[in-house]
């Protein structure tokens, strides 16, 4: 082997572990995974509130099947749980999808074919959600202890953002359907304005972070400029019911959050 085929195979091998110290963990992307799908447990529900509000247009009907679809993919897409605590949880969460994702088909039927809901069912329903919630949240937490990692924190905090938006997006879009003249939140009885202002402070909180890159600033302040557009509504719910505005833009503020969230990823991998 001539000199220069030795140097460019050592050049070669001298860059595998660069490489692979790129990959994410399995743990790692199962928390990924797991966060979409937190995120589109809670947008089936707003969905589903949605399509109720505008007297079953399909457009929304058809936003229901593809936040199903998104969770079922998701969910699939995990990977080995890295402990016992965390496959229990894991089989925990897949059954009572399985169940949830059985009510909502049978709910959105009913108000195709007949136009109206039953209160109970809608109840049980979000009753239902949060219950997904919580065991998702409890394997979020639970990945990390057993695989003994940990979410970066200005990823974790953009994660928690997205969440907080995906919750005011949810009870707005409730308050909005009215179903029976009740309201099914799930965000432990706080009004939308006060989410509406705890959702603002992390905003600016985030947009300080020392740490952000040019291109993160650029992200946080197109965040901000379409936070801005719909933050006087949310703070004045009670006064105009505007769900399709709160919709499509808690949807792309939910994107940006979401992008900003991978960007701190890979500045910390």
């Amino acid at each position: 082997m001539t000199s220069r085929l030795l140097a460019m195979l050592l050049g070669f091998l001298l860059t595998l572990p660069a490489f692979a110290s790129t990959a994410p963990s399995p743990a790692t992307d199962n928390l990924l995974k797991l966060h979409q799908m937190r995120l589109a447990i809670q947008r089936s529900l707003g969905d589903f509130y949605m399509y109720n509000s505008m007297e079953g247009d399909q457009r929304y009907a058809r936003m229901i099947d593809e936040s199903v679809r998104r969770a079922d993919a998701r969910l699939e897409e995990m990977g080995t749980m890295p402990g016992q605590a965390s496959k229990a949880l894991h089989t925990q969460l897949t059954e009572e999808w399985r169940t949830y994702s059985g009510q909502l088909h049978g709910l959105v039927v009913a108000l195709r074919e007949d136009g109206v809901t039953d209160l109970q069912p809608v109840a049980d329903l979000a009753a239902r959600n949060k219950r997904l919630l919580d065991l998702a949240n409890g394997l979020y937490g639970k990945i990390q202890e057993e695989g003994a990692i940990r979410v970066p924190p200005l990823t974790e905090r953009s994660r928690e953002q997205s969440l907080l938006m995906q919750t005011i997006a949810v009870d707005y879009a409730s308050r909005s359907a009215s179903i029976g003249g009740s309201f099914f939140g799930g965000n432990g009885g706080k009004a939308i304005d006060e989410l509406a202002g705890e959702f603002a402070q992390r905003l600016t909180s985030l947009e300080q972070a020392p740490q952000n890159t040019p291109e993160i600033r650029e992200a946080l302040d197109g965040i901000s400029t379409k936070w801005r557009y719909i933050e006087k509504s949310l703070k004045n719910y009670n006064e105009k019911s505007v769900p399709f505005l709160i919709n499509k833009y808690s949807d792309r503020i939910i994107d940006g959050l979401e992008d900003v969230s991978a960007r701190y990823s890979e500045a910390h991998s």
